[in-house]
């Protein structure tokens, strides 16, 4: 045995994965509550290493706030937006970006350690070096999708959004499916990575098409249409949409009509989700079944209360989380059908 195989350490890197992936699901929380409460361009200039630290004098303070004037948001919505409520939503994006930091410090230097180590088991190491730079795309996005609504909008971009959270979510997923990996190649040596099957391919395809219109929902503030549910304002379909909009624009730019396909299409998702969580409990994995089951039951009853609530804050962010969820317990099940037996 080489010692590079006596020195792989697969349960600890999945552990440390793990912990990562949580650090990710507190990530989206706090970027859904920042997208609530119209947090998000508070901070207009992206400083990697400087941007650590929060202002720390009334003088920087000031000149942070003089920034946020300058852009469209304040002078159209904000307009005599005192310091203190400045300071609110300062602290919500603020949070956010240093999470991003956070979450690269703690990938980073661990990968690191672990391939000083040798501890990285053999095949492993271009996949967490992947991960390492999807991390750093993401907050790349993260600045692109900020950047355009510095100038001309009130709002960020919802489709720039969605690339953001997309990638989050994908990221997410990637580490659940490879602490998977390395916790079964930490319980048998000869284990071989699992593979993509057909099920979970279209599932994820389905998922995918969810979490775009919910980050569309989000980003158009489009559970604001109503707050009634199964109903719309009295109607099952927002038909006066297409009075005035071809139907292909109302799918992607029209809050109403994006909301509608919203509601509807997570029944899509729970049924392939059913199907994903039965093909995992018939591999002999009843609990990512179960997780499956919990998580999508969950949000769509929380989805339920954010229409209900007029996208109440805890509510919605709530939501939010949960979806998070539902794509590691998703990537879980589809690992399980996927394990070569």
């Amino acid at each position: 045995m080489s010692r590079f195989a006596q020195t792989a350490r697969p349960r600890a890197i999945a552990n440390w994965l793990f912990a990562v992936a949580v650090l990710i699901v507190v990530m989206v929380g706090v970027g859904g509550i920042t997208r609530l409460t119209e947090s998000g361009l508070s901070i207009t200039e992206w400083k990697l290493v400087t941007g650590t630290l929060p202002p720390l004098s009334d003088a920087a303070w000031l000149a942070e706030f003089e920034k946020y004037k300058r852009i469209p948001e304040y002078q159209q919505i904000n307009a005599g937006m005192s310091l203190e409520a400045f300071k609110g939503i300062y602290f919500w994006e603020y949070l956010h970006r240093l999470l991003g930091r956070l979450i690269g410090v703690a990938f980073a230097l661990p990968l690191l350690w672990f391939a000083i180590r040798r501890a990285i088991p053999q095949g492993y190491g271009p996949r967490l070096v992947g991960l390492l730079v999807l991390g750093g795309l993401q907050g790349v996005t993260g600045w692109w999708m900020v950047t355009s609504g510095l100038a001309e909008r009130t709002d960020v971009s919802h489709f720039r959004l969605a690339a953001h959270l997309l990638l989050a979510l994908f990221i997410l997923a990637a580490l659940v499916w490879t602490a998977l990996d390395l916790r079964a190649l930490a319980r048998d040596p000869g284990y071989r990575p699992a593979r993509l099957t057909a099920v979970a391919v279209w599932t994820g395809l389905i998922l995918f098409v969810q979490l775009v219109y919910g980050a569309f929902v989000a980003g158009l503030n489009a559970g604001l249409v109503t707050n009634q549910w199964p109903l719309m304002n009295g109607k099952f379909f927002p038909s006066e949409v297409l009075a005035v909009r071809p139907f292909p624009d109302a799918m992607l730019n029209d809050p109403a009509m994006i909301h509608w396909f919203h509601r509807w299409w997570a029944w899509v998702t729970v049924a392939a989700l059913i199907v994903l969580a039965r093909r995992a409990r018939a591999a002999g994995d009843r609990k990512a079944s179960v997780a499956i089951h919990i998580a999508f039951g969950t949000q769509i009853l929380l989805g339920i209360a954010t229409v209900w609530t007029s996208v109440h804050l805890h509510v919605a962010a709530t939501h939010q989380v949960v979806g998070a969820l539902v794509v590691a317990a998703a990537a879980w099940g589809a690992h399980s059908i996927g394990r070569r037996r």
